[in-house]
């Protein structure tokens, strides 16, 4: 039986829970497997980053809140979670599926975190499922991962404002190989951002950047 302080420090779960949200398929006379657990889990895991970023991302339409579940929630952030806390050592499962690297394998190892979720908040509630998912998953929910500023900056403007953001190169130094631009965003007329780069386009993004923090720390002084 797998020892709770041992696998989950600080969470004092049924040694028997903790078995089964171990417990892959592929164990032979092992009990009841994690998947019903997997799927409580996922459930339960979906609210609490639903309602973390719907707390701290006012600035987040509807459209961008869902993108950054799926990021947060999604296979790789999860087994690589897992990973992080040694979860992989504990899964119980078949010689063979060990053999073929399930130890490693990100499907098992996002699943066994999901069935612990479901374990968690089964035997200790939703505050200490909470705890759990915040405590391992907050840094990769916090700062959900964007590639293109510009674009959710005209998004989110467009949406709640009803304006573009302008955007201007205000400076420029160095040699011709070796450039470095500085650009500024305007909204409605209004500097929102200044960012650097080594293009034009890169420091477009970082302004982008600075005015999406500036519009998020406004939005929530408004809540």
């Amino acid at each position: 039986m797998p020892d709770p302080n041992e696998v989950l420090p600080g969470y004092n779960i049924r040694p028997d829970l903790l078995r089964q949200a171990l417990t892959h398929r592929s164990a032979e006379n092992a009990g009841e497997d994690n998947e019903r657990l997997e799927f409580l889990g996922d459930a339960v895991l979906e609210l609490i980053v639903s309602e973390y970023l719907y707390r701290n991302h006012p600035e987040f339409s509807e459209g961008q809140l869902t993108k950054a579940r799926v990021h947060g929630v999604s296979e790789p952030t999860l087994a690589e979670v897992a990973k992080r806390i040694g979860l992989g050592n504990h899964i119980i499962m078949s010689r063979g599926e060990e053999a073929s690297g399930g130890r490693e394998r990100p499907s098992i190892l996002s699943d066994a975190f999901e069935a612990v979720v479901g374990a968690i908040y089964l035997d200790l509630g939703l505050s200490e499922a909470r705890r759990f998912v915040l405590q391992h998953l907050e840094e990769a929910i916090a700062n959900p991962e964007i590639r293109d500023y510009k674009s959710l900056l005209q998004e989110i403007t467009q949406e709640r404002l009803k304006v573009t953001p302008r955007y201007t190169i205000i400076h420029e130094s160095g040699p011709a190989h070796n450039k470095l631009f500085v650009a500024r965003v305007e909204i409605n007329g209004i500097e929102a951002g200044q960012g650097v780069g080594k293009s034009k386009k890169e420091a477009e993004q970082s302004a982008a950047r600075s005015a999406l923090e500036g519009l998020k720390q406004w939005m929530q002084e408004r809540i």
